[in-house]
């Protein structure tokens, strides 16, 4: 028998080698049962949770000799397996993107904590939320997540970040320009976002000209 948030927790960890042998029906219900477990609380999550435990032992019955069986008491929030979480096996399969496990999940977290307008907010200021030149990232459920340093007080795109951006590939890996921005960086003795409105701003253009220039 196992906890059921172990299973969706191991199932996150071996995402790469497990996915393709999920049918897609399953993948649709695995959605679904993840969707309802990431909304609600209590007996009901529990619910979702269970049965998403129970189709992964379906689909990958030599992974999960165990079958359907789980332990009768509740799962434990803080369930892991090798650093991963049932919330990761969510982020994976609802929010399309990565950053997952021991290291990128509290990355994740960390950046999505960060000030930031969604994308109607932006659209409202007058400012196209999927320009390229900005960095987006997708929140819990997939919506998405724009830092706020990225804005002026009127919403305007700032005129060093339409520089930075490209420069650190933001339309490919918004994930790694939001973390260049928003950690301490070596260069500039600062977090780069920090030094934004201020006599430093020029400094962080330069930092990022030589990022680009060392690989």
């Amino acid at each position: 028998m196992s906890d059921a948030r172990i299973r969706l927790a191991t199932v996150a960890a071996e995402w790469d080698e497990l996915r393709p042998r999920l049918e897609p029906a399953a993948l649709d219900t695995l959605s679904l049962l993840l969707a309802r477990w990431r909304g609600t609380t209590g007996e009901a999550a529990e619910h979702a949770a269970r049965h998403a435990a129970r189709l992964l032992a379906e689909q990958l019955p030599d992974r999960f000799p165990d079958g359907g069986r789980l332990i009768a008491a509740p799962s434990r929030p803080d369930a892991r397996h090798l650093g991963f979480s049932a919330d990761d096996l969510a982020v994976l399969v609802l929010d399309g993107h990565r950053m997952v496990g021991p290291v990128l999940g509290e990355v994740r977290e960390r950046l999505l904590a960060a000030p930031s307008l969604d994308a109607a907010e932006a659209a409202g200021r007058g400012c196209d939320p999927y320009a390229p030149v900005l960095i987006r990232l997708r929140g819990p459920g997939g919506p998405v997540r724009l830092p706020a340093f990225q804005f002026d007080r009127d919403g305007r795109v700032l005129e060093v970040v339409r520089e930075v951006n490209p420069l650190l590939d933001a339309d490919l890996d918004p994930w790694g320009a939001a973390d260049w921005w928003l950690s301490p960086n070596a260069w500039l003795d600062e977090v780069p976002a920090r030094l934004l409105g201020t006599a430093a701003e020029l400094q962080v253009l330069m930092a990022a000209r030589f990022l680009g220039e060392g690989e």
